[in-house]
């Protein structure tokens, strides 16, 4: 099924020109479909570049899949076009009286910093504590990720003496939980930040369960046993060269950057990174997906009991 962003978006061309089954809100509002609805709250910098990575990993589920764009109100980009935020963004204040299966909080470039002196914590927090109710299945990537185990369970995260940055090995610890279906027993993902949060840490927490670590770059997939909250600390939606794009950001800045490791071909910076990522990244979207698609039954199997004035209560179908 297709995946339902506006007409204009920038990432629709893109996606179409890759043979993505993507259709436009124009034509989807003549079909009689009840779509998945996800909300993207885009923390990112470059956000078209991490729009066009996100929804071409929610395009691989059996649903129509139609995506919200969120940014943060208390915080001004400064790395997108206006016109771009003006027509395709909205704040969490325009749509916190919304219902999501879905939610995708990505990272930010904020990590070195205390989490209460991020310019945008406080509003953070209330799309956190708003998802409780509203948001059928969230999922953390990288700061975000770190971000929300501080905010739910109180997890402090750590700075690391050298960036964990390339593309590392990541062991599977538990097959069971269905996010890790078709997994590997070892998969790869990258992985671009200064802080970590601890093994030991998650594991005092009962309603966290570890699913997936790295010898070299630490904690990678953790979720709540009741799967509503997953943690991701690595960025399996980067392509190919998204992390040369740092690399070289960084170098031509003057800062102490080295190159990403296991990324470059012979380390050598003007070789084509090979993406060996991509299966392991659909699997996990796909996961994530078909969380929202079970909810999406219950809502029709229990639509008499669990529907109100005000709409779906998607609390009510899960407590």
């Amino acid at each position: 099924m297709p995946i339902n962003i506006p007409d204009r978006l920038p990432a629709k061309d893109i996606l179409q020109n890759e043979n993505i089954f993507v259709i436009g809100r124009r034509k989807a509002s003549h079909q009689d479909i009840r779509p998945l609805n996800i909300a993207i709250v885009n923390l990112m910098p470059l956000k078209i570049d991490t729009e066009t990575q996100l929804m071409r990993l929610l395009s691989n589920t059996p649903l129509q899949v139609e995506i919200d764009l969120l940014m943060t109100g208390t915080y001004k980009p400064k790395n997108t076009a206006e016109s771009h935020l003006k027509n395709f963004y909205n704040t969490f204040s325009n749509v916190k009286n919304k219902k999501y299966d879905g939610m995708i909080v990505t990272g930010a470039p904020v990590e070195q910093e205390a989490f209460e002196n991020v310019l945008y914590w406080k509003e953070i927090t209330e799309i956190f504590e708003w998802a409780k109710t509203n948001v059928t299945s969230t999922f953390y990537i990288c700061w975000a990720a770190q971000a929300a185990l501080y905010y739910y369970y109180g997890i402090e995260k750590c700075l690391l003496p050298k960036k964990v940055f390339g593309v590392f090995e990541h062991k599977l610890l538990n097959n069971k939980p269905p996010i890790v279906r078709g997994f590997d027993d070892v998969f790869t993902a990258p992985h671009s930040r200064h802080t970590t949060v601890k093994k030991e840490d998650i594991l005092k927490v009962k309603d966290l369960q570890l699913l997936a670590e790295s010898p070299e770059a630490g904690v990678y997939l953790a979720t709540a046993v009741n799967r509503r909250r997953i943690f991701v600390t690595g960025h399996s939606e980067y392509d190919a060269l998204t992390l040369k794009a740092e690399y070289l950001r960084d170098k031509n800045k003057g800062l102490k950057i080295e190159k990403p490791l296991n990324y470059f071909p012979g380390n050598n910076e003007n070789n084509y990174p090979i993406v060996n990522w991509r299966s392991h990244a659909n699997l996990l979207f796909s996961a994530i997906c078909k969380t929202g698609l079970k909810t999406v039954l219950c809502l029709i199997q229990f639509s008499l009991l669990c529907h109100t004035d005000q709409g779906w209560n998607v609390g009510a179908i899960l407590d």
